[in-house]
């Protein structure tokens, strides 16, 4: 599926520590119908459930050789691996909001919501607690990632 068929816009950034409310990222897919559709759905038929999914963000550059550095967003699927989607994106749009989803949790674990829409209709919501962030060589920066108590990677 190609990069470009996908829009993101987030809210609940610009508020600052302490806000209430979850950051939302909101992707429109503005591709074929059932090509999104189709990677959604489970083997059981019915559409994913928010554990079913990842989110993460892998850089295609250091972060120190660039202030936009690039990178690609990735919603897959959990159990089979297969990506679901994917979207171009800069380390300057993709860490203030996970730093939004930290700041606005106070002591309690973050959390962010995803949108997913099809041309301005919401196909699905995921209420997310986990947002993995990678370097150019594939190794996870737990400093940028937004990981729960707890949980051992």
């Amino acid at each position: 599926m190609r990069r470009d068929y996908f829009d993101l816009t987030v809210e609940g950034v610009d508020a600052g520590a302490g806000q209430q409310g979850t950051p939302l990222v909101r992707i429109d897919f503005h591709g074929p119908d059932d090509l999104l559709r189709d990677r959604l759905v489970g083997t059981g038929g019915d559409l994913l459930d928010a554990e079913d999914i990842d989110v993460a963000f892998r850089l295609r550059e250091p972060l120190s050789s660039a202030d936009d550095a690039e990178g690609v967003v990735a919603v897959t699927n959990r159990y089979t691996g297969d990506f679901i989607l994917e979207l171009n994106e800069t380390a300057t749009d993709v860490l203030p909001f996970i730093h939004a989803a930290r700041d606005s949790a106070g002591d309690d674990d973050a959390r962010y919501r995803v949108e997913i829409e099809t041309d301005g209709e919401r196909l699905v919501a995921y209420d997310k607690d986990t947002f993995l962030v990678y370097d150019h060589e594939g190794n996870l920066l737990r400093n940028e990632s937004l990981i729960p108590s707890g949980v051992e990677l």
